[in-house]
């Protein structure tokens, strides 16, 4: 099992369909969990396979309330939902007014994941200083930033990155590897590249995976059945090429050194 965290730095970069994308193709049989501090849109987005809402008790707020009563081992499957496609999901919360509901919980979150026997895919959302998923960030075997390779969307990154290599060590040698993936057209062979020279320029330590491709058609059907899938979507497509890389980067944390 291994914990892979996706974040973004500010606004909506993507980050809950790249996630989608990513259970949609990933190699073994992983859970998608929604742990969005302002309130998750799996829960709104997805549907069992009988076409009908998920449940949006079941799922991190059940979860959180099964942690705080003390439960000596916590069974995550308890609490997932199967959706359309066959991707287990954990709903998360309904808004942000429910963080503060989950306490210290949001801290046994990754011993719980760490249990678990498939690989977890963890949307943490937008990340601040002092945001409540930051446990996850640090105990994670890789986090994946997603950005918009925009003026904007690369200072935000750049300074986040900055700010939670200080607090977290993340990209650090007792933290999580970092990797980011821009949000762009397939047809973007430029924003990577310069964006991987910006980060080593400030010495930040962060692989840049490539490309999530814009892909409207597929987003919306994501969005609007939880998951399709399409080998032949460049949004599908290049999830593929994301994932395998970020499973080496993972994996390279604990290969002996040479």
């Amino acid at each position: 099992m291994a914990l892979y965290a996706l974040a973004s730095a500010k606004g909506s970069p993507g980050t809950t369909v790249t996630g989608m994308a990513l259970a949609t193709i990933w190699p073994t049989d992983p859970v998608l969990a929604d742990l969005d501090p302002s309130g998750g849109d799996l829960a709104w987005w997805c549907r069992t396979p009988d076409g009908d809402p998920i449940d949006t008790e079941r799922g991190l707020v059940s979860l959180g309330a099964s942690v705080r009563r003390g439960a000596h081992e916590v069974a995550l499957e308890e609490h997932l939902q199967e959706i359309s496609g066959g991707v287990r999901v954990l709903a998360g919360l309904r808004s942000a007014a429910q963080v503060a509901g989950l306490g210290a919980a949001w801290g046994q979150l990754p011993a719980v994941f760490s249990g678990f026997a498939d690989d977890v895919l963890v949307d943490c959302g937008r990340v601040v200083p002092g945001s409540a998923t930051l446990p996850l960030l640090h105990k994670a075997d890789a986090v994946l930033f997603v950005v918009r390779p925009t003026v904007e969307g690369v200072a935000h990154l750049r300074d986040r990155l900055a700010t939670l290599r200080d607090q977290v060590d993340l990209g650090g040698l007792e933290g999580a590897p970092v990797a980011v993936a821009c949000v762009t057209s397939y047809r973007d062979t430029r924003s990577g590249p310069d964006l991987q020279q910006l980060l080593d320029s400030e010495g930040i330590n962060a692989t840049v995976l490539g490309v999530v491709a814009e892909d409207r058609k597929t987003a919306d059907a994501l969005r609007g059945a939880g998951f399709a899938r399409s080998s032949r979507s460049l949004l599908i497509r290049s999830a593929a090429e994301v994932a395998g890389r970020l499973i080496d980067l993972a994996q390279s944390r604990f290969a002996p050194a040479q």
